[in-house]
């Protein structure tokens, strides 16, 4: 780069030397005309002249060669924009026989769940008739000749029928030992609003009979949210979590909700009110009680993947509290009506300390306090190198630690899959085919987790869409396994 000095001389010069007179400037001009015209002329004369010849075939030999290739640029050019119209078009195509076919599927889903319950409408009162006849056969050995008078049908107290009817529930053996399998769902809302359960079961052809739903330990028994779901005829399944319910996901740090604390007695008002609720709602519900405890997440864990306490947690304490809120609920009558869950999360990605033989079973309060096992389990990306993306692979290792630990029923409580890597329709139908195998007859149903959510997960945050409907193939997925007859789901027909 050249010196301001140096720079300012050069310019001084020049002005100076055109400023001493016009007839400088004037020859100036006159010398850059005669050069033009002479180049000028040497360049006709190259044109023109024979010896000019190679450079003018030259110069057509280029326009000939450029003028064929702008040809084809232009042909391609439009073969492309056809090709893309085209593309377009057929994926417009694709797309309407996807819904085509998923509407087709979900159809058929839901004429089968009908005609199941027309089935099992039969059979009900077809047993119904048989313990009626049964009793008039009794009656009639035993008759005196006096008349028999009955008493009116509940509910017809002749005062013009506007009062709506109760509602009902099974009885609490029958929801602990199903005929037939639970479907159940999460979604933003429900019970308390059906807009995303309704319009996903809509897709599927068929509406779950189990709705699950998260309550946290700063909120009161809500008698709406169990009525609510009796009324659509679903089993109610509360994750009831020891901590703020407006807590985040990504803290394990709750002090005031420490477990020894809830050992010690701090929140025994709280529990006993809540379940002198349970018995004034009448309805029963399961309660999945902090949920995931052999893991590291969550406050009501006791330790680490270092063997460090959690939230001021020492091992044993969870067990101590599992027992100390079901003997408050024993002793208001809750019991009577509250199927107690212990839901552990699938080993597979837990630190070591917390797979060895022992850890898991040192959580289990006993079963004289838990009627159903369960499990939270997830095709959860990042994926290991030997994930295979099946059944076996995601719950076979805690499904034989459950099954060592106790013969109660299983639920897998929890259950989704994300749309990363695109491996969730081979393992929803893998999810299935397990759940038909007569070793998984102790499975009694699954609660699907049917939210997109963004988290951390080792470090990366990330969006994972667990939804049934997150795309058209796992959908299809989802309705041909949910129908299978093997896998004994009960089917009811979506509104």
């Amino acid at each position: 780069m050249s010196s301001p000095t140096f720079t300012g001389r050069v310019a001084g010069r020049a002005h100076s030397w055109w400023a001493q007179s016009k007839s400088r400037s004037q020859a100036t001009l006159a010398a850059f005309l005669v050069l033009a015209t002479v180049l000028l002329g040497i360049s006709a004369y190259v044109w023109v002249s024979p010896t000019g010849a190679p450079l003018r075939k030259a110069v057509a030999d280029v326009t000939e060669t450029v003028t064929p290739f702008a040809a084809q640029n232009a042909e391609l050019k439009r073969n492309l924009d056809r090709a893309t119209q085209t593309i377009a078009s057929q994926k417009g195509k694709l797309t309407a026989m996807q819904a085509e076919t998923l509407a087709a599927q979900a159809g058929a889903a839901k004429q089968l769940a009908a005609a199941q319950q027309k089935a099992q409408a039969a059979q009900s009162e077809l047993a119904s008739v048989k313990a009626q006849l049964a009793a008039a056969q009794a009656k009639a050995g035993h008759a005196t000749g006096s008349a028999v008078t009955g008493k009116p049908a509940s509910g017809s107290s002749g005062s013009g029928g506007n009062v709506a009817p109760p509602v009902t529930a099974p009885a609490r053996a029958d929801l602990l030992n199903p005929s037939s399998r639970y479907f159940g769902m999460y979604t933003e809302q429900a019970p308390f609003n059906w807009a995303t359960f309704d319009a996903t079961s809509s897709k599927i052809g068929v509406t779950p009979n189990l709705v699950g739903y998260f309550q946290g330990w700063d909120q009161t028994f809500r008698p709406d949210a169990v009525k609510r779901a009796w009324q659509q005829g679903r089993m109610p399944m509360m994750t009831w979590e020891s901590r703020p319910i407006t807590a985040a996901n990504d803290s394990n740090s709750a002090p005031e909700y420490s477990l020894p604390k809830i050992i010690g007695g701090d929140f025994d008002t709280y529990l006993h009110q809540y379940a002198k609720d349970i018995v004034a709602g009448g309805l029963p519900l399961a309660i999945r009680l902090d949920h995931e405890m052999n893991a590291i997440w969550y406050p009501w864990s006791e330790t680490d993947g270092a063997g460090k306490s959690i939230n001021g947690n020492n091992p044993g304490d969870y067990v101590k509290m599992w027992r100390h809120v079901h003997d408050i609920f024993q002793q208001e009558g809750a019991n009577d009506l509250v199927v107690w869950v212990w839901a552990p999360n699938i080993v597979n990605n837990l630190p070591a300390t917390h797979k060895v033989p022992g850890y898991l079973e040192n959580l289990y309060p006993g079963d004289q306090y838990v009627d159903w096992v369960g499990l939270s389990g997830y095709l959860r990306p990042p994926f290991k190198a030997d994930n295979d993306f099946s059944f076996d692979y995601t719950f076979k290792p805690s499904l034989d630690k459950l099954r060592a630990l106790t013969s109660k029923p299983i639920i897998l409580a929890e259950v989704g899959a994300s749309e990363t890597e695109g491996h969730k329709p081979a393992w929803i139908t893998s999810l299935f085919a397990g759940l038909a195998k007569p070793q998984n007859a102790d499975i009694i149903g699954f609660s699907w987790f049917n939210l997109a959510v963004t988290s951390y997960v080792e470090g990366v945050r990330a969006t994972n869409d667990w939804r049934i409907d997150s795309r058209a193939d796992s959908l299809s997925a989802f309705i041909a396994g949910l129908t299978r007859p093997e896998d004994r789901f009960t089917l009811t027909p979506a509104p």
